[in-house]
């Protein structure tokens, strides 16, 4: 019997399809160890037989639900849940993964709600993308890093004047409750409009409530188009909380790589800090002050170390942080208060009294430093900061002696009412933000006595009138300065020239009688 014949294209085809087959098929071994959880409540649990599981890693447990390996102990492991635990029970299957936690990162985060792991908040389509951060990452080495000399520019007079904060920078803002914490990211964010500065609010065991109105706001600022906004509110777990700055973070550290400046808010890490205590406490962790675990220190520490400002060898970006810190009756000796501010690079101390007197931002500037903020400040802003710092300063000492007395003598009379109109022009809403431009001139107005003739009922009004005259009538003011960034003896004199001849047009602006005892004092 004759042998069939093969047709050799059919061969060909089919050593084609075989060699397809075996290429894709996956040879890598994969081991995974698979345990029990023996306890579950409270957002927490332990399971027995993995081992071999990493600080840190990610298990898997039934229904797609996750959990973070917390606690390494010799024949169980305590881990916090991701989400929702109540499904879960004792005898549940819990499988190793060999991942540590990330979150999905890329440029269509801006303008978007999400929570710590990357879901959508805001009711619109997933993060799709390939691009994954590390949660947990290495601060930057000494070498990458390039000292503080960019300004981030909050739109806020006292802080540019006073307490100047630089691209890189961490600055602490600290206070008691209800005293306009939030509301300075909230103006810096604003500002930042049409700027180059990326904006990231992280929003930890606050309000939902909250979170809804501090978007509304961004939006109807036109601020949503350069922020993301990271949110774990009060009624998620304290898992998600604990994990929401170091998201932030994580975002941040994807936008600084690419070369681009991030600003990251974290509202606040005294809730932060309560997230980590109660997740401790769970998991039977031993306590120590204030019954706080003994690395909280680390716990913020390895946070903040993140924000700096890279050479151009590592791309030139940089993360400027804005922490938050709530404190009680004022005490900025508690724990967590001490603990932040040893980590970061200057504070901006909010009063309760300045607040409660209508003094709004309530910035205490006796209390508040920016250690290395005043290299990042224009050579402008230093010529008029100066005298502004002690002329407050020299105010608020002599108004403590002077409630005491009736009789001044003119000079100390002249500063007292000084200081109350500085004070007036440092009041300023928080949708309110000002040009670096504007502030200069206002700060060199006041500074320079050209206030002195206006009631102290009608600074604000005045303040308001002559910025419109400046921009209308001497707009190459504000440009020079710009330009310049230096007040040269040039723009001072057109400044004297338009600020003498403002008050001229505007007699009405003017308080007669103030006028009349200083034409009185030049006479005599």
């Amino acid at each position: 019997m004759p042998k069939p014949k093969i047709n050799p294209i059919d061969i060909k085809t089919i050593a084609k399809e075989i060699e397809q087959i075996i290429g894709d098929f996956d040879t890598k071994p994969e081991a995974k160890s698979i345990g029990q959880i023996i306890s579950v409540g409270d957002g927490v649990a332990t399971i027995a037989g993995i081992n071999d599981v990493a600080l840190g890693e990610i298990i898997d447990l039934p229904q797609k639900t996750k959990a973070l390996a917390f606690n390494l102990d010799n024949n169980s492991v305590g881990a916090v849940i991701l989400g929702e635990y109540r499904h879960l029970k004792e005898g549940d299957e819990a499988t190793t993964t060999g991942q540590v936690l990330a979150i999905p990162v890329d440029e269509s985060l801006i303008g978007r709600i999400v929570n710590p792991l990357g879901d959508p908040l805001d009711g619109k389509r997933p993060i799709e993308t390939k691009n994954l951060q590390l949660l947990e990452k290495i601060a930057p080495g000494v070498i990458t890093r390039l000292p503080v000399s960019t300004p981030v520019q909050t739109g806020i007079k006292s802080i540019d004047s006073m307490i100047p904060i630089g691209r890189g920078q961490r600055e602490l803002i600290i206070g008691d409750r209800s005293t306009g914490k939030s509301a300075i990211p909230l103006t810096t964010i604003i500002n930042q409009k049409d700027q180059d500065l990326i904006c990231i609010y992280v929003a930890i065991g606050q309000k939902a409530s909250f979170v809804a109105q501090l978007h509304n706001t961004l939006k109807q600022h036109d601020a949503m188009d350069h922020t993301i906004i990271v949110a774990a509110t009060s009624s998620d777990p304290a898992s998600l909380q604990y994990l929401a700055p170091y998201a932030g973070c994580a975002i941040a550290e994807y936008f600084m790589e690419k070369g681009k400046d991030v600003l990251v808010v974290y509202d606040d890490l005294s809730k932060h800090a309560w997230a980590y205590r109660e997740m401790s406490l769970l998991l039977k962790r031993p306590s120590g002050r204030e019954a706080y675990p003994g690395d909280v220190f680390y716990l913020h520490s390895r946070l903040l170390e993140r924000a700096c400002r890279l050479n151009e060898e590592y791309g030139g970006g940089s993360i400027t942080a804005l922490p938050i810190v709530e404190t009680q009756a004022g005490d900025v000796s508690a724990y967590i208060p001490t603990n932040i501010i040893s980590i970061t690079d200057g504070q901006i101390y909010l009063e309760s009294d300045l607040f409660y007197s209508g003094i709004r931002p309530a910035v205490n500037v006796g209390l508040s430093v920016s250690r290395v903020g005043g290299s990042a400040q224009i050579k402008a802003m230093k010529q008029v900061a100066g005298k502004l710092r002690l002329d407050l300063a020299q105010y608020r000492e002599l108004a403590a002696f002077a409630q005491f007395s009736s009789d001044l003598d003119p000079q100390t009379r002249a500063q007292l009412d000084r200081g109350v109109r500085i004070t007036e022009i440092l009041k300023q809403g928080w949708e309110e933000p000002m040009t670096v431009s504007q502030q200069i001139i206002i700060i060199w107005a006041v500074t320079n006595g050209f206030l002195n003739i206006v009631a102290v009922e009608g600074v604000k009004t005045w303040e308001k009138e002559y910025l419109k005259f400046m921009a209308v009538k001497y707009p190459q003011i504000e440009k020079e300065i710009i330009k310049e960034k230096k007040l040269s003896d040039k723009i001072l004199k057109e400044m004297k020239k338009a600020t003498e001849l403002f008050n001229k047009l505007n007699p009405k602006l003017l308080d007669e009688k103030l006028v009349e005892s200083l034409q009185e004092e030049d006479k005599d």
